[in-house]
């Protein structure tokens, strides 16, 4: 199961406080997922459709909770793209149904469908959260932590893509809208921002997890950096070490050891006695010791000397 699906379930236990509050949160998942049927003799119903179980269920409950109709579950098998069962909540023509639109926002008060979002339905901080959970529940998802963070609610209308950028953004949650191709969508790419989300929302079982996939993630690329980095000098020691043995070489070989400075001398004999030993360590065996910027200094005339050797 994806953690978007382990998420989903888990707000779909949420049970809000308010009567306010299931409200708003189904009148957001009505705008996600929601469709009004006009039949003849204007007979209107009002179909939610969505492929995961919990989210359905919910949805039937909060509709029976708040406005006690006739409501029914159906199922299709989606064949076409091999993918799991879609459940449609189906409220078929009823008296009060009219009403109900008007309440869920769906319908402005001479019946005409209703684009703008009733600010009376996020007024408080709390049918904010619920709204969010409902627009979560209805088009969102969220990738696993253990890969990129990327958490997006899909919407096909603009406006309503931007008011949630801006509900959202009343939690500092710095939300950004995108256009994919005729679709809207609302995303977040920072851990800290999806993790915010997730306890505005109420996932807070989605957001332990969230967060320990994420600290064993940092902690595993720390340890990934500090490897490389400790390889990388490693490799860098070693590749400096050989290419002074190859300049004392051909120091010895050609103008030969002995006519060179005591210091340098010194130097070029411990380099060949201790070939794996760092910069301080040869330092340490000098008499009088010296710190590395001086045993650097004389291996950079060693190697002065190697050049002109080369250039001659």
């Amino acid at each position: 199961m994806s953690f978007s699906a382990v998420a989903k379930n888990e707000l779909a236990r949420v049970a809000a406080q308010r009567s306010c509050c299931f409200m708003a949160e189904l009148a957001a998942l009505v705008k996600m997922d929601g469709s009004i049927q006009i039949s003849g003799a204007r007979q209107v119903s009002l179909n939610i459709v969505t492929e995961n179980v919990a989210v359905a269920r919910k949805t039937f409950s909060l509709i029976r909770k708040l406005f006690g109709l006739h409501t029914e579950v159906r199922v299709q098998r989606n064949n076409r793209l091999r993918k799991n069962n879609v459940y449609m909540v189906h409220l078929p023509p009823q008296p009060g149904m009219d009403e109900i639109l008007k309440r869920l926002g769906m319908v402005d008060g001479a019946g005409r469908l209703e684009s703008k979002v009733r600010e009376s339905l996020v007024h408080r901080d709390c049918c904010r959260r619920s709204y969010l959970r409902g627009v979560f529940l209805g088009g969102g998802s969220v990738n696993n932590p253990e890969g990129n963070y990327h958490l997006e609610i899909t919407t096909g209308q603009e406006y309503f893509a931007n008011f949630v950028a801006r509900l959202m953004d009343k939690y500092q949650l710095n939300a950004r809208v995108s256009r994919r191709k005729n679709w809207f969508v609302i995303y977040l790419k920072e851990s800290e921002q999806i993790s915010a989300f997730l306890n505005v929302i109420g996932a807070h079982s989605a957001l332990l997890n969230f967060e320990n996939a994420r600290i064993y993630k940092d902690m595993r690329n720390q340890v990934n950096r500090l490897v490389n980095c400790e390889t990388a000098n490693l490799n860098k020691t070693v590749n400096a070490a050989v290419r002074q043995l190859e300049n004392i070489e051909l120091i010895s070989s050609t103008l030969g050891l002995e006519k060179l400075p005591e210091s340098l001398r010194e130097t070029a004999e411990l380099r060949i006695k201790y070939p794996d030993a760092s910069l301080k360590e040869l330092g340490g065996l000098m008499a009088p010791q010296l710190g590395k910027s001086g045993v650097n200094h004389r291996l950079r005339k060693l190697e002065e000397i190697a050049d002109r050797i080369r250039k001659r």
